[in-house]
C-alpha cells in the first residue's frame, strides 16, 4: 500500500493535527509513513501544507504532480497546491465544488457543532467515509481517541463522525 497525500491550509486550521491523526494511523496499521510540512512563516493566517507519505518511500516530500490525495482545509489553498495532486488524484475540500472536487461546508457544520476550530475533523472524518484514504474510520477514531485531550475529547469525536 503506497499513499502520498498532501494537507493544505492555513495556520491555525489544525492540518499538523491532521498530519499527525494521519501518521500514527499508518504506524497502527504496520504501514512505513514519513511526513513533512512547511509553516515557517505561516503563524497564524498563513499557508501550511504538509506531505504524509504511507508505503515504501525513502522521502518525505512529495513532487508536484505525484500525490494521490489532497485535503484542503482552504478552498483558495487549490490554486497554489493543487499542482502536486497527479492527473486522476482525489480532491477533498472545505467548500463547495465541482469538476472532479469532493467537498463538504466542515466549517459550517463545525460552526452548527459549536466549534470552528473541529473544521478540520470534520473534513478528515468525511474524506475516511468517502473511501480516499488509506485508513478506515475505525483506526483514524481510534487514534483521535488516543491523541485528543480529555477535555477535547467527545467533541473532536463528534467532529468526526460529522456529515453533510
Amino acid at each position: 500500500m503506497n499513499q502520498q497525500i498532501i494537507i493544505s491550509g492555513i495556520g491555525g486550521q489544525g492540518v499538523l493535527f491532521i498530519t499527525r491523526i494521519l501518521a500514527e494511523a499508518a504506524i497502527e496499521m504496520n504501514l512505513e509513513v514519513l511526513t513533512s510540512e512547511t509553516h515557517g512563516m505561516a503563524m497564524r493566517g498563513g499557508t501550511v501544507i504538509s506531505h504524509v507519505k504511507v508505503g515504501d518511500f525513502t522521502s518525505p516530500l512529495i513532487r508536484m504532480g505525484q500525490a494521490d490525495v489532497g485535503l484542503f482545509l482552504h478552498a483558495e489553498n487549490l490554486d497554489v497546491h493543487r499542482c502536486y495532486l497527479k492527473p486522476g488524484g482525489l480532491i477533498f475540500t472545505n467548500a463547495t465544488g465541482d469538476g472532479g472536487i469532493t467537498s463538504i461546508d466542515a466549517t459550517g457544520l463545525a460552526r452548527k457543532h459549536g466549534s470552528i476550530v473541529v473544521a478540520n475533523l470534520v473534513l478528515l472524518g468525511f474524506a475516511v467515509r468517502q473511501g480516499g484514504l488509506f485508513c478506515d474510520k475505525a483506526v483514524a477514531g481510534a487514534v483521535l481517541k488516543r491523541i485528543s485531550t480529555t477535555a477535547k475529547l467527545e467533541t473532536n469525536l463528534a467532529a468526526f463522525g460529522l456529515e453533510g
